[in-house]
């Protein structure tokens, strides 16, 4: 098992949905726009000879852009990996912060019948992944927490180079512990690792970035405000 401080965390934003057009948080669940499936393409062609061929797991939020964006943006990586018996993880404690339709997800038979989806792996969505209550709710403690969560299972993964596709304010909220709003691009990849071994909140620092492929548009904390 890989140390700490030696694990590369890719951390990648979604393509452009339609909310993040029209800015239209009451959209449930949006996909991608026809530009959003293009700037996953262009990740996938600017990523397949570098990470995709060092990258051990891909775990993803499971709203419909960030599904889509892995499909896409990682195809070959995917592939290499269920190859191997490793299919792409559906973490439901990525999911995006707010309490709006945007950022709440669909239920899990509804995703495992979708053909774009067919072969990832949706075990880990439990019944109440979509309530935004308790461990999920939005309130900026619980989304410390769960941020911290998600920091300390990836560190107690097996593998050292993780691919991880999430959603602008929850990003912000692994990388940093809040949500400072600063700017992070659609399809943007940042790499990071973590500051210290046996850290209790297994904080990251900002190695480099590694691409991105479209523009800084707005979170739904645009209009939900801080989180």
């Amino acid at each position: 098992m890989a140390k700490a401080t030696q694990k590369r965390l890719y951390l990648t934003r979604h393509a452009q949905a339609e909310h993040n057009v029209s800015e239209d948080y009451s959209i449930r669940d949006p996909p991608l726009t026809q530009l959003g499936r293009e700037q996953s393409a262009r990740l996938h062609e600017d990523t397949v000879d570098t990470i995709q061929q060092s990258a051990q797991l891909v775990v993803t939020s499971g709203l419909r852009r960030t599904l889509s964006t892995t499909v896409i943006g990682y195809a070959t990586l995917r592939k290499r990996l269920e190859v191997e018996g490793k299919p792409v993880i559906v973490l439901p404690q990525l999911q995006e912060c707010n309490y709006l339709p945007c950022d709440i997800g669909s239920p899990r038979e509804v995703l495992e019948a979708d053909p774009e989806y067919r072969g990832l792996d949706f075990s880990e969505l439990t019944p109440d992944w979509m309530s935004k209550t308790g461990f999920y709710a939005s309130d900026d403690g619980s989304l410390k927490a769960r941020a911290r969560w998600v920091r300390r299972w990836l560190r107690e993964r097996p593998e050292q180079d993780i691919v991880v596709v999430a959603h602008g304010d929850f990003l912000r909220y692994i990388s940093q512990g809040y949500n400072s709003h600063e700017p992070w691009a659609n399809v943007e990849v940042r790499e990071y690792t973590y500051a210290e071994e046996g850290d209790e909140d297994a904080r990251v620092v900002f190695t480099r970035k590694v691409a991105q492929e479209g523009a800084d548009e707005p979170t739904s904390s645009t209009v939900a405000g801080p989180a």
